[in-house]
C-alpha cells in the first residue's frame, strides 16, 4: 500500500529530520539537505553522513528524497542565472547521493524569455549536461509537477513528458506530483471523474512507472486556479475524497504519499524533537484515509 510521510526539518541536524519522522510513525521522509532559499552551504561533513545514513537504516524509512532549492531555475535565459543553477542543481545532487536518498525532487523553472518549448529545452540541456557529469550516480532527479504561477513551466503533463523525451527518455529522471498543484493546474481530481481522467491523461503521457513521489497537499484555491497555497488535508478545495481514492487506488501501491501542510511553529526548533499536532493531524488523517488504524501517538500500525 501507499506509504505516508512528510518534510521534517533538518534544525539541529541532519539526522534529527528521522528522528521526527520516526516519533510521528511515518513510513518515508522528505528534506532539504540545505537551506532551500540560499544559493550556497557548508559542505557535508562525513560524521554527518554517516550519522544520517545509519539512522535512516535504523528507521526503516523509505524511500528518503530531499527538495532542491528554490532558487534553481535551469529554463532561464540568463547566461548568469543559469551557470548559478546548474551549479546549485549539481551540488544538491551530490548531497543527495552521499547521503543515499532515492531522490531529488525539482520544480523545472520559470521561462524568461522566448517560448515553453525553448524553455523546456533548456531544462531537458541542462539535466542532460548535469546528469552526464555524474555517470555513477544512484539518486534520481525527480521533477515536480508545478500548479502554473506566472510563466513557470511543468504545469502540464506534456511539459514534463516533453523534457524526459528531449533526454532520451533516461532512467535517471523520474517524477514527482502534487496534490494541491494537480487542482490549481487545472486537472479536477476533487470528482471522481476528473480523478479518472486526470490520472488516465498522465500515464498516457507520462506512465506511472516514472512517478516516485507524491506530494500530499490540500488547495487553499480552486481548481484552474494557477495558484500554489497548500492547506491542511480535507480542508480545502482537493478534499478528503480525492485522498482517500489516492491512497487505496493500486496504482500508487509503495509508493510514498508526503506531507508539505504547515506546521506548528515550534516544530522546526534545533533542540526540538517533539510531536507536532498539525503533522499527526495530517498524518492521522491520511492513515484514516488509506484504511489503517493509528495507535496513541498517532503511529500507522505497521
Amino acid at each position: 500500500m501507499i506509504r505516508i510521510g512528510a518534510h521534517m526539518s533538518v534544525a539541529g541536524g541532519l539526522s534529527r529530520a528521522v528522528d521526527r519522522a520516526v516519533l510521528h510513525g511515518c513510513d518515508t521522509l522528505q528534506i532539504f539537505t540545505k537551506n532551500a532559499s540560499q544559493w550556497r552551504a557548508k559542505p557535508l561533513a562525513d560524521d554527518d553522513i554517516r550519522q544520517f545514513r545509519a539512522a535512516v537504516d535504523a528507521s526503516g524509512l523509505a524511500p528518503v528524497v530531499s527538495h532542491a532549492s528554490y532558487l534553481i531555475n535551469l529554463a532561464t535565459t540568463d547566461p548568469a542565472l543559469r551557470a548559478q543553477s546548474m551549479a546549485a542543481l549539481a551540488d544538491e545532487l551530490d548531497r543527495a547521493d552521499a547521503l543515499g536518498l532515492t531522490g531529488v525532487v525539482l520544480h523545472p523553472g520559470t521561462c524568461t524569455s522566448g517560448t515553453e518549448d525553448d524553455a523546456l529545452t533548456l531544462v531537458a540541456d541542462a539535466i542532460r549536461e548535469t546528469l552526464g557529469a555524474r555517470p555513477g550516480m544512484q539518486t534520481r532527479l525527480l521533477l515536480e509537477h508545478t500548479a502554473g504561477q506566472g510563466r513557470t513551466i511543468g504545469y502540464r503533463f506534456e511539459h514534463l513528458s516533453g523534457i524526459i523525451a528531449r533526454l532520451d527518455g533516461t532512467d535517471s529522471v523520474g517524477v514527482c506530483l502534487d496534490t494541491c498543484h494537480l487542482l490549481a493546474a487545472g486537472y479536477d481530481i476533487a470528482s471522481e471523474t476528473g480523478f479518472a481522467a486526470t490520472f488516465a491523461d498522465f500515464d498516457r503521457h507520462i506512465g506511472f512507472d516514472r512517478l516516485r513521489v507524491v506530494h500530499a497537499n490540500d488547495s487553499k484555491k480552486p481548481c484552474g486556479s494557477r495558484v500554489d497555497r497548500h492547506e491542511h488535508i480535507g480542508e480545502g478545495y482537493v478534499g478528503e475524497a480525492a485522498f482517500a481514492r489516492l491512497a487505496t487506488d493500486p496504482r500508487f501501491d509503495g509508493l510514498p504519499l508526503i506531507l508539505e501542510t504547515a506546521k506548528s511553529k515550534d516544530a522546526g526548533k534545533p533542540n526540538a524533537v517533539v510531536l507536532d499536532p498539525l503533522d499527526m493531524k495530517n498524518l492521522d488523517t491520511l492513515r484514516r484515509l488509506r484504511g489503517l488504524p493509528s495507535d496513541a501517538h498517532g503511529a500507522s500500525a505497521r
